[in-house]
């Protein structure tokens, strides 16, 4: 017909010419529809690659049939192929998806119906070579099937055998593969009917189960989406329009397909519809006759149906006859699906190789069988050593990137939270000048006191050094935790393939750190009792530049403290002392008046030298409120009228803690004055311990635990591993290791396969 058209259009011209250009286009059309055609099969045959492995994860091109229930789905799957195969009956009859495979083979390839099936065939092939038409089920292992009502039976029990008696479905698909020289390549999916109402024993949510059904077959980018609809609907209300509108908004890749013309309304033509003034589709709307069911009943042949239809187009539609029919939706269909094929065969084709290399990493991680059972074990147990102290050193080579981990978190624990556990530590933390003042009294005895006494000191210092006691331990246990979790980031693939090897090198491990979490603790104990054995006063940091700044200001205090004494009191200063009213008492008489700074000065001798000039000179150096009183002078003798004003400074700045403890009553400025000395000497001395337990700490950590479990980790591995008689059952594969092993080599011998199929169609095949 094109040759005719061709030359009819070149009838007026040179006939020769145009015969010869016309036969020249018509040949070079005719070759590249041959290539084309064999694109189809191609795909059948990557279809059957993937469903041998079960796998979704390629999504071929393919023709999807939607539609509601009874809108003539299987009627026009019939009519393309030109035979009754699918079953019949009221309700929902299709309960699995039918994947529909038409090959067309010509009159040689129809004498031998299965040359490549495997040699447990062949005689069923012999009885069979005649045939024109068969049919194959991926679940049947290549059982021909000549006699359609068989493969209508088949259908059925393979569905019950499923899904049950009951009328629910399932998304399990069913393959059948037709060969026939009647039919065209096309590749088909049929789906349940969209339904709404539950029948029977249908489940309550059958409607939501179909739209996820069709809405997961129908959301393939590769797939074109044959949306039946009855012509006595209004199309407005096309369910299977409604679905392809959500997942193919453009329509680019949607074909709608009007049943049921002959059952239209008297009156009534379908005009508007098939020529999209009502329900525009890119892809077009193409109309066809079913045959009724007093047809399917009598076995009309399909044949003589196709033939009626046509009548039935020229008749009532002659305008649309050509555009119409169950002929030319097999003819677009195959021509949509070869175009849509070779569209999608780039991206199908970068997919495969992708898919190829990926799952031969994974079958590579997955290992080979074991041979040689002790070499493979030493060389997991070195691996796995070797990354254990790689993760410590932060030298491995998959560095967690979401959280620290190995090294790194020690590192924090030393530096941050042991650290500023210390620093938070207040030197005079749980102490009150109460508690000081009790010490202080307890260890003077039944004998007042006229120093401080340094055994209280030593008594309250050393309370405070054990304070540091309970966040040094709580470091150690914090960094075996640590190097406990360290075993989870050395898991290789290696030693997950053998579970018990796991489990034996995790319990190895951890007997490991649980040995010398012990002798840690222990020496972190010792650290802080070798503090508590020993109060070193003549530390350097404890005589600091403070003591000597108090000693000289005391010095020049006292000068001044001689020659006011020396003139005498004035009235301004007494009244400043005592805030009182009244005159201030004349001084005594010379001879007690001049022997005041005499004794002034010997007071100054016995300070300096004292056992505890220390104490004393600062006395001197910070309680201002004795500046008037002589220095020789017991506290307790002096007036008892104080300044509110004085003691609230004497009091400024001692009390470190958060919240103030009251006490019972009021401290005399002696009993002050000792709180403040004995305080000052507290928070210089625990500054100094804190800083060389923050220091020791960590070392001893590192040596008593991490460095050593680093050294020895190996010789204890094989030590306890490396065993004759525990080969055979530490490298014990785990059932779902072989499991994976054997998948993914399946997977990667069928991608390996389809890469071949690809690749056997040149460029010039597809274009």
């Amino acid at each position: 017909s094109l040759r005719q058209n061709f030359a009819i259009f070149y009838q007026n011209g040179n006939c020769l010419p145009v015969v010869g250009s016309v036969n020249g286009f018509v040949n070079r059309f005719n070759a590249l529809s041959e290539r084309m055609e064999a694109l189809i099969p191609v795909i059948n045959k990557l279809q059957d690659v993937f469903n041998t492995v079960g796998t979704d994860s390629i999504q071929l091109p393919q023709i999807v049939v939607i539609g509601t229930q009874s809108s003539g789905k299987s009627s026009v799957l019939e009519s393309l192929v030109g035979r009754d195969f699918l079953p019949r009956g009221t309700g929902i009859v299709t309960r699995r998806p039918l994947v529909l495979q038409l090959v067309h083979v010509s009159g040689e390839e129809n004498k031998r119906p299965s040359e490549d099936e495997d040699g447990g065939h062949k005689q069923e092939i012999k009885e069979h070579a005649h045939v024109e038409e068969w049919g194959k089920f991926l679940h049947t292992k290549g059982k021909i099937f000549t006699d359609f009502d068989e493969i209508r039976q088949e259908i059925e029990n393979e569905t019950d055998r499923v899904t049950g008696t009951n009328k629910g479905i399932i998304d399990d698909a069913i393959h059948l593969k037709i060969y026939s020289p009647k039919v065209l390549n096309l590749t088909l999916v049929d789906l349940p009917g969209i339904t709404k109402v539950p029948v029977g024993d249908q489940p309550p949510d059958i409607e939501v189960q179909i739209r996820e059904m069709c809405l997961r077959y129908i959301a393939n980018p590769n797939s074109i989406i044959l949306a039946v609809t009855s012509a006595n609907t209004d199309m407005a209300t096309s369910e299977s329009l409604k679905f392809a509108k959500e997942v193919d908004p453009d329509g680019r890749r949607t074909l709608a397909v009007i049943t049921k013309l002959d059952l239209m309304d008297a009156g009534t033509d379908a005009h508007d519809v098939l020529m999209g003034r009502v329900i525009p589709v890119k892809l077009g709307i193409i109309g066809v006759v079913n045959r009724s069911q007093m047809d399917i009943n009598k076995r009309k042949p399909i044949e003589e149906a196709v033939k009626d239809e046509a009548a039935f187009l020229q008749r009532k539609y002659p305008s649309l006859a050509s555009r119409n029919g169950t002929l030319h939706l097999a003819r677009t269909l195959n021509r949509l699906l070869m175009h849509h094929i070779r569209d999608c065969l780039p991206d199908l084709k970068t997919r495969i190789n992708v898919m190829a290399s990926q799952f031969q990493q994974l079958l590579n991680s997955f290992g080979e069988p074991v041979d040689d059972k002790g070499t493979t074990l030493l060389q997991i147990i070195t691996k796995f050593a070797a990354q254990y102290c790689n993760t410590i050193e932060g030298t491995a080579r998959n560095i967690e990137t979401t959280e620290l981990c190995g090294g790194a978190r020690i590192c924090y624990i030393f530096h941050e939270t042991f650290g500023r556990t210390l620093d938070s530590i207040e030197p005079l933390g749980g102490l009150t000048q109460l508690d000081i003042l009790t010490a202080i009294r307890n260890a003077t005895g039944p004998r007042p006191a006229l120093f401080v006494p340094e055994v209280s000191f030593e008594l309250l210092v050393k309370k405070q050094i054990r304070r540091l006691e309970e966040p040094s331990l709580r470091c150690v246990e914090l960094v075996h935790e640590e190097m406990q979790r360290i075993i989870n980031h050395c898991g290789t693939q290696e030693l997950l393939r053998f579970p018990r090897l796991h489990d034996r090198t995790v319990e190895v491990v951890t007997n490991l750190l649980r040995k010398r979490l012990p002798v840690t603790n222990s020496m972190v104990e010792n650290i802080v009792q070798i503090e508590l054995a020993y109060v070193n006063t003549k530390h350097p940091d404890f005589a600091d530049a403070s003591l000597v700044s108090a000693l000289v200001n005391s010095k020049e205090e006292l000068r001044k403290q001689q020659r006011n004494r020396s003139v005498g009191p004035s009235d301004h200063g007494f009244h400043s002392v005592t805030g009182a009213e009244t005159k201030p008492p004349k001084p005594p008489p010379g001879p007690v008046a001049q022997a005041e700074p005499h004794h002034a000065a010997n007071s100054e001798d016995k300070i300096l030298g004292a056992s505890a000039w220390k104490l004393n000179n600062w006395l001197r150096g910070t309680n201002q409120s004795s500046e008037n009183t002589p220095a020789g002078t017991p506290p307790q003798q002096n007036s008892p009228v104080h300044s509110p004003k004085t003691s609230a400074s004497g009091l400024h700045g001692v009390n470190l803690l958060d919240t103030a403890t009251p006490i019972s009553r009021k401290l005399s400025p002696r009993e002050q004055r000792d709180c403040e000395v004995i305080e000052r000497l507290i928070k210089s001395y625990f500054l100094i311990v804190r800083k060389n337990i923050q220091d020791s700490v960590p070392k001893a950590i590192m040596h008593f635990l991490v460095n050593f479990v680093k050294d020895n980790l190996q010789s204890e591995l094989v030590s306890k591993l490396y065993k004759t008689d525990f080969f055979e059952d530490l490298l014990q594969e785990s059932d779902q290791i072989g499991t994976r092993r054997t998948e993914a080599a399946e997977m990667q011998k069928a991608l390996q396969k389809a890469g071949h199929i690809i690749s056997e169609i040149r460029e010039t095949h597809v274009w």
